[in-house]
C-alpha cells in the first residue's frame, strides 16, 4: 500500500472525494473457473472490503457500491436467494468491521421490498455506525435510479398536498434532499468493471457531472492497482461542469 501512496504523492494525484462503483462480473468470474455463480458473489464481497480499505487509505472519503438492483429480482430464484443470504451475512459482519474501522455505513434503495430480517440488520448497522467519522460507505440494495426519483417525487407531491411545500419551492437542491442520497456529495468518479459501459439505472440524478471509468477487469479481480489506474484516468479529465476554462 505504501508504494501506491508514494505514486499518489509523487504524481501529485488529485484523489476523488466520492467514488461510486458498479460491481460487475462476479458471475463471469465464477464461470471462467467452473464455479457456481454464488462463489463469484462471495469473492466479490471480499473485494469490496479490500477496496474500501485501500480507497480510504488513498484519501477517498465516500464510496458507494451497487450491490443489488431493482432489476436483479429477474435472476433465477436460486441466485436471488443466495444473494440475499450473502447480503444478510455481509451486513452482520459489517457491524464489527465498521466499528473497528470507524466507518459510517448507509444503505440506499427501497427497503420495503426486502425481507424484514435484512431490514433489521440494515437498521442496526446504520444506527451503530451513524456517528463514525471515517469513510462514508453507502450500499445500494434493491436500488433503481428511476424508482428512487419516483419515490422522491411521490414524497414531494405528498408534502405539497399537506401544505408543507409550495410548487415554487421545488429546486434541484430540494429534489436532491428527497433522494436516498440526501446529504451525500455527488460522485466525482464512477467505476464500472467487466467491460460493460452503461449506468444500469444507477444514480442517474447524482451522476450528471461524474467522470466515468470503464475497465475489462472482473470485479473479484479488481485491485488497489486497478483503483490507482482509475484515479490516474480521473486526473486526466478536465472537469468544467458545463462551463469554459
Amino acid at each position: 500500500m505504501e508504494k501506491i501512496l508514494n505514486y499518489i504523492r509523487e504524481e501529485k494525484l488529485n484523489v476523488p472525494r466520492h467514488v461510486a462503483i458498479i460491481l460487475d462480473g462476479n458471475g463471469r468470474w465464477a464461470k471462467k473457473r467452473n464455479m457456481p455463480r454464488n462463489l463469484g458473489h462471495v469473492q466479490g464481497a471480499k473485494t469490496v472490503e479490500q477496496i474500501i480499505e485501500d480507497g480510504y487509505n488513498m484519501g477517498i472519503e465516500y464510496i458507494t457500491v451497487y450491490a443489488f438492483s431493482t432489476e436483479n429480482w429477474k435472476r433465477s430464484m436460486d441466485e436471488v436467494e443466495a444473494l440475499m443470504k450473502l447480503l444478510q451475512k455481509y451486513l452482520i459482519d459489517c457491524i464489527e468491521r465498521s466499528t473497528r474501522n470507524n466507518m459510517c455505513v448507509r444503505v440506499i434503495g427501497d427497503k420495503s421490498g426486502l425481507d424484514p430480517n435484512i431490514v433489521a440488520r440494515i437498521n442496526e448497522l446504520e444506527e451503530v455506525t451513524k456517528d463514525a467519522t471515517g469513510l462514508k460507505f453507502t450500499i445500494a440494495i434493491n436500488y433503481g435510479g428511476r424508482d428512487e426519483i419516483r419515490r422522491a417525487v411521490t414524497r414531494i407531491a405528498q408534502d405539497i398536498s399537506e401544505h408543507k411545500l409550495e410548487s415554487q419551492d421545488i429546486t434541484e437542491e430540494l429534489i436532491s434532499s428527497y433522494l436516498d442520497t440526501a446529504g451525500l456529495p455527488d460522485p466525482d468518479l464512477l467505476i464500472r468493471t467487466s467491460g460493460e459501459e452503461r449506468l444500469s439505472n444507477f444514480l442517474p440524478w447524482q451522476l450528471a457531472y461524474t467522470e466515468f471509468y470503464f475497465t475489462d477487469v472482473l470485479w473479484p479481480d479488481f485491485s488497489k492497482e486497478d483503483l490507482l489506474t482509475a484515479i490516474r484516468y480521473y486526473n486526466g479529465r478536465d472537469r468544467r461542469f458545463g462551463g469554459v476554462k
